[in-house]
């Protein structure tokens, strides 16, 4: 699998929205399966040489997801979020804070981060075209500066391991 345009990225500091648009060679259904199905998920979620070996998916209305990344030295890094709004096949939008293992939302000084809200909103969005998938993910809430580049040097490095997950 190769991507075409293999991202466009643009931040809007006075919303602090981070805006990252993939073109994955699968269909919809599959870019779709691999952000909702656990096991899938598992596959790709953190950057490169993270793990994900921790994914539980309530993939409903007001359902909850808990994902934990884990670095190459071990430290473990937990993620929740609400579904907020589902319409299958073409978008999904949830809420994103940081986590203990439990679920319990922690602020981002937890993790040794500072200036994060304790809340967060990411917005996918899938749509096809021959066989290909354009995905575009929008990021609101992610601190400006030093903070939105990590942010965004993560993603990146996800789906790029999504690419190779989809293959």
């Amino acid at each position: 699998m190769e991507i075409k345009n293999p991202s466009t990225m643009t931040t809007e500091p006075q919303n602090q929205k981070l805006l990252i648009i993939r073109e994955f060679h699968a269909t919809r259904a599959r870019v779709w399966k691999a952000w909702t199905d656990p096991e899938n998920c598992m596959k790709w979620w953190g950057p490169k040489k993270f793990t994900c070996p921790v994914c539980e998916i309530d993939f409903k209305i007001g359902g909850k997801y808990l994902n934990c990344m884990r670095s190459p030295e071990g430290q473990d890094f937990w993620s929740t979020g609400t579904y907020l709004e589902i319409v299958p096949l073409e978008r999904i939008v949830s809420t994103d804070s940081f986590a203990d293992e439990k679920g319990n939302v922690v602020p981002s000084s937890h993790y040794g981060m500072k200036g994060f809200p304790l809340e967060l909103h990411v917005t996918v969005e899938f749509e096809e075209h021959d066989g290909k998938t354009k995905m575009t993910l929008t990021h609101q809430g992610i601190p400006s500066g030093k903070m939105t580049d990590l942010t965004k040097a993560s993603w990146n490095e996800s789906f790029d391991k999504l690419v190779k997950s989809l293959k």
